[in-house]
C-alpha cells in the first residue's frame, strides 16, 4: 500500500517549515527560530525535530545542504514551500471559521443579527 504524503502539518512542523523560509538553519537554529518566534509557546526538543527533520527529507520537503562535524543544515524544497503555503491558506480559513462562529454566537444564530448587517436586515 503507497503511503499517504502529508497534507496537513502538526505546529511543530508548521514551525520548522517556517524556520527554513528565508534562509537555511541547522537544528539549534530551528528549535531557537522556533521558541523565539512563539515566544515559548511551541516546545520543539531535538527529539521532536529531529523526527520532523528525517520526515520531511523522507517527503522531499526539506534537503540537507551542509555537515560540519555533527552540525547538519537544512534548506527547504519548493515542494515545502507548497506545503507550506497550503497550510497556511488551510489554518486561515480555520480561523475565519472560527472568528464567524464565534461572532454568531455572541451576536446572535443567523448572519443577520451580526454588527454592521444592518442593510442585509431589510431594516435600512
Amino acid at each position: 500500500m503507497a503511503k499517504e504524503p502529508l497534507r496537513v502539518l502538526t505546529e511543530p512542523m508548521f514551525y520548522v517549515l517556517l524556520s527554513l523560509l528565508r534562509r537555511e538553519r541547522c537544528g539549534t537554529e530551528i528549535m531557537q527560530f522556533t521558541d523565539d518566534t512563539t515566544a515559548g509557546r511551541v516546545i520543539l526538543g531535538p527529539g521532536t525535530l529531529y523526527t520532523i527533520l528525517a520526515k520531511f527529507q523522507e517527503e522531499r520537503l526539506i534537503e540537507e545542504t551542509a555537515v560540519e562535524g555533527r552540525r547538519r543544515t537544512y534548506r527547504i524544497t519548493e515542494r515545502g514551500r507548497a506545503l507550506y503555503r497550503a497550510e497556511l491558506d488551510r489554518l486561515r480559513l480555520c480561523v475565519a471559521d472560527g472568528e464567524r462562529e464565534g461572532q454568531l454566537a455572541l451576536y446572535g444564530t443567523t448572519r443577520d443579527a451580526l454588527p454592521g448587517r444592518e442593510e442585509d436586515s431589510g431594516n435600512g
